[in-house]
């Protein structure tokens, strides 16, 4: 089921603020795709889901594999009958701003906040399909 990611009706913003780990998929540099549990913050009014994670990281690899412009990725959660899938175009940013405001999130959303790591990095998702069932 289709959402408006920018307009999300309540219950859907509400499951992506509960604690659920979810899993993001970026795609390999032969194209097929690598799936690993992560953290990930939505922020509707910018139009951005994101995850922190190192530098070293091979989902950073893949996203910068993909050249500039970025990846194609998906981040989903599922609670029982309850799922959410976030798609778009994902970029990484070593920012420090851009970072600490994504472990703010982070903290937010599950309730504790990281060990300080210098290689963190946080990989911002463009928006462009919000679909689920909260």
């Amino acid at each position: 089921m289709a959402r408006d990611l920018r307009n999300p009706e309540s219950a859907y913003l509400s499951f992506w603020r509960e604690y659920h780990l979810c899993t993001l998929t970026t795609p390999r540099p032969d194209g097929s795709p690598h799936v690993v549990a992560v953290g990930v913050t939505y922020d509707p009014e910018a139009g951005l889901a994101r995850v922190i994670t190192n530098k070293a990281s091979r989902k950073v690899a893949n996203i910068l594999a993909a050249g500039p412009g970025g990846a194609r990725v998906a981040a989903c959660q599922v609670d029982r009958g309850r799922w959410a899938t976030l798609e778009g175009i994902a970029t990484i940013s070593t920012d420090p701003e851009r970072v600490a405001d994504a472990v703010r999130r982070y903290a937010e959303r599950y309730t504790r906040t990281p060990a300080f790591n210098p290689d963190r990095v946080v990989i911002e998702i463009a928006l462009t399909r919000a679909m689920g069932r909260a």
